[in-house]
């Protein structure tokens, strides 16, 4: 979607000031008006041309009823509402927006459209990541059927784009994590199998489990997954992909992903919630198996490495005889 759309008649962007953050909302409406069942949490931050891509993105929703919440954490204020009046009449009065004149992070960022969206079921939409049309309207139709699922998770495909002539265009595709069946605790512990453009989820999980980690930086999501699949079920719909993580290696700064622009961040804050997680048990539990793991996958990783070694050098040692054989023959 670029600027060449024209204004609505009847878009008219409104601003309150609250602290140092601004709001705005279509049609002179409060910016709180939420009646929709679905808030979509978009954060951005001085990606013009993302967020552009991520209103045609929702625009396309075969699922009508949603609301976007739009937290723009630190970015160009006059750019975003650029892009916002020009809207199609189709996001008349549904869009609000969160100015932080300072960025706040990921997670407050997520927490901040998350409370303003008042709304059933919300999902964080990046600015740079992709649904299917069909997204909302399966994973609604999921929770419906299933009340007792705190949320549900979609088959994601990652999507590789490069930037050429002033935009991104796709160079390649590849399945994300395709041989998962279930979205287990144990599974989650090992790694994130998630990315926040998958997840639908009820907002009232927050009242039970509390909002996104603002002290974390990284990985808000995964230890949201952690905190939600402890004590409750999230599904997840097989078939073709429904959501598109995009990314861009070979992209950095503030038009990068995260998972390697932030790379660094990501190894940071996993060891943190890791590391927190293990002396909190220990001070409940004590230290013993921890101690004791902490030597035996030492010793066994040592092992398993001493046996291969064997296995290669009495390989090697069998060709140099045969190969002596052939030569004495």
């Amino acid at each position: 979607m670029g600027h060449g759309l024209g204004y609505p008649d009847d878009l008219v962007l409104r601003r309150a000031v609250s602290g140092d953050a601004t709001m705005s909302s279509g049609d002179g409406l409060p910016a709180e008006r939420t009646t929709a069942r679905v808030g979509i949490v978009v954060r951005t931050k001085n990606r013009p041309w993302f967020l552009s891509r991520t209103f045609t993105d929702i625009e396309a929703q075969s699922y009508p009823d949603w609301v976007v919440l739009v937290v723009n954490d630190g970015g160009d204020a006059e750019a975003v509402d650029e892009i916002i009046a020009h809207l199609p009449r189709a996001f008349s009065g549904r869009v609000s927006v969160t100015h932080n004149e300072t960025a706040t992070g990921r997670s407050a960022a997520a927490n901040m459209g998350v409370r303003a969206a008042g709304s059933e079921f919300v999902v964080l939409h990046d600015d740079d990541d992709l649904w299917d049309r069909e997204f909302l309207a399966t994973t609604v139709a999921w929770l419906d059927a299933n009340p007792d699922h705190a949320g549900v998770m979609v088959r994601t495909e990652i999507v590789y784009e490069v930037a050429r002539d002033g935009a991104f265009v796709e160079v390649g595709r590849a399945k994300f994590w395709p041989q998962i069946t279930e979205i287990t605790y144990s599974d989650l512990l090992q790694v994130n199998r998630a990315v926040p453009i998958a997840f639908l989820y009820r907002s009232a999980i927050h009242d039970t489990v509390g909002y996104y980690r603002e002290d974390l930086h990284a990985v808000e999501d995964w230890d949201l997954y952690l905190r939600i699949t402890l004590d409750h079920h999230i599904g997840l719909i097989d078939g073709r992909p429904l959501a598109f993580w995009m990314q861009r290696t070979a992209t950095e700064g503030e038009l990068g992903n995260s998972v390697f622009a932030l790379a660094g961040e990501h190894e940071k804050y996993d060891r943190m919630v890791r590391d927190e997680a293990l002396r909190g048990y220990v001070r409940d539990q004590g230290p013993g198996l921890p101690l004791y793991l902490t030597r035996f996958i030492q010793d066994e990783v040592e092992r398993q490495l001493a046996s291969r070694r064997g296995l290669s050098e009495h390989a090697v040692d069998l060709v140099r005889r045969w190969r002596h054989r052939r030569r004495t023959t």
